[in-house]
């Protein structure tokens, strides 16, 4: 059985490595968790299996069963796991040996599973936090720790180091980033071609799946294809497309070496979009617009954020929508009526990459915390961006009735939103555009291959593809 992903060469993995050591200031040992394998109703029914990420950046092996660590006062590195038994190959077929996929990523120290508690009693061990039950218990008896203490006792300064290090995307990473958010645009693109009324909202998540496996290689997240585009992460797919219908598809997929993709599409199932219905896309696409063009290093990705929701509520004054002036609105906090989510996320092995560190080490900073209010609660990345930062942009428009009619009934933002005319569109739905990019020494650049995103090159698309 060959390991599920493509490898970079040795010499990454080593270089990685050595790098983390030399940025980890202390003793003991870095522990590094994989994942095994997630029964879903019995034992050998397993869930599909995906390597830990942090796992993947520094030793590469996308198998069940191993754990790593680095000793930082000896310097050894060793990968813990064993060979399968003969019953086991009976069933999975054969497997490299520990010592032979242990040597593709630079580690020549392999041994049994059972000798890892010994080798690390009576040592400072650093982990990361634990998102696994499965792993709290295992963190409980090698560590003999209670279940709280394994929660509460990672190192935050193991995560700022690996934070930092994986944030930086290497030029071969970007490689990967690119052909995933390509192999992401052909997602698109069929869905836009093929969509039609009277399909099931299933059918179209089935071919998701099915141009990604085409490519040899899996989805990055559950793909999100709904008519109901103003509920945020709508994983429900038992609608028929009705003419007059948007069809919002966020959905990407992973690269060859696990590396992910994530854009969205918003289109009419019709060959055109209604007048109010592009209206609002257009702004949206005005919005995705400023914000790509602003993308460059040193700016907060908050204050792009920001000037995304201007951008948002200039247009929604100009629909009739809103009302006042777009920096007061903003300010407000009127603007989340229609965009209660953030611009974006950073992006690499994992589609909101590092989320199980969490936000306060990943998206923010010593210099800049997390706001608790709404809208900006759920801005994952507001951080100064850095050249070789991977970001997704995707502002959006959500109309979501009870929200309409819960600050309708508390006399909010009175002075910005038009109620009356908003409420006769309470049923619009939702609109998202969102894609990838690198930030450079300048600027920014796209990732992938460019998937047509104003209303009239969609419209030309689904025309063609409904004549």
């Amino acid at each position: 059985m060959e390991n599920k992903n493509q490898l970079f060469s040795t010499e990454t993995y080593s270089k990685r490595r050595s790098l983390l050591k030399k940025k980890i200031i202390g003793s003991g040992v870095l522990l590094f968790l994989g994942n095994q394998e997630s029964s879903i109703n019995f034992k050998d029914n397993w869930y599909p299996y995906r390597q830990d990420s942090t796992f993947l950046y520094y030793f590469g092996l996308n198998f069940p069963g191993l754990h790593a660590l680095i000793d930082l006062d000896s310097g050894e590195e060793i990968i813990f796991g064993d060979d399968l038994t003969i019953d086991e190959i009976v069933w999975k077929g054969p497997q490299p040996s520990m010592t032979a996929m242990s040597a593709k990523v630079g580690i020549l120290d392999t041994r049994p599973l059972e000798k890892m508690k010994a080798y690390l009693s009576q040592r400072e061990v650093h982990y990361l936090p634990v998102y696994r039950p499965e792993h709290v218990v295992f963190l409980t008896s090698l560590l003999d720790r209670s279940y709280t203490e394994v929660d509460l006792e990672y190192s935050v300064s193991f995560i700022k180091v690996v934070a930092a290090q994986r944030a930086v995307k290497s030029p071969e990473e970007l490689l990967s980033l690119n052909e995933a958010a390509s192999i992401t645009s052909q997602i698109h693109l069929s869905l836009m071609q093929q969509a039609k009324a009277g399909m099931k909202e299933y059918e179209l998540a089935s071919r998701v799946r099915q141009v990604a496996h085409e490519q040899n290689v899996n989805i990055s997240f559950q793909p999100i294809v709904t008519i109901d585009g103003q509920i945020l992460h709508n994983h429900y797919y038992g609608n028929t497309l009705s003419g007059g219908d948007l069809l919002l598809c966020d959905a990407g997929a992973e690269s060859s070496h696990l590396y992910a993709g994530d854009m969205t599409r918003t289109f009419p199932v019709d060959p055109a979009f209604s007048t109010l219905q592009k209206e609002l896309y257009d702004v949206v696409h005005r919005s995705h617009l400023a914000a790509i063009a602003a993308l460059k290093p040193g700016i907060k990705f908050l204050d792009l954020h920001l000037l995304a929701c201007r951008v948002l509520v200039e247009g929604l004054v100009e629909v009739g929508i809103m009302k006042g002036q777009p920096q007061d609105a903003v300010a407000a906090g009127a603007h989340t009526m229609f965009f209660q989510c953030g611009l974006g996320h950073m992006m690499g092995l994992d589609v909101h990459d590092m989320e199980n560190f969490g936000e306060a080490y990943v998206g923010y900073d010593d210099q800049l915390k997390k706001s608790t209010a709404f809208g900006l609660k759920s801005l994952r990345l507001g951080k100064a961006l850095t050249p070789g930062y991977v970001v997704t942009i995707e502002p959006g428009i959500y109309v979501i009735p009870e929200l309409i009619k819960q600050h309708k009934e508390k006399g909010s933002y009175n002075d910005f939103i038009n109620y009356p005319l908003l409420e006769k569109h309470a049923d619009f739905g939702g609109i998202r555009i969102e894609d990838d990019f690198v930030i450079t020494t300048d600027g920014a650049q796209l990732l992938g291959t460019p998937l047509a995103s104003s209303s009239d090159d969609i419209e030309s698309i689904r025309k063609a593809a409904l004549s």
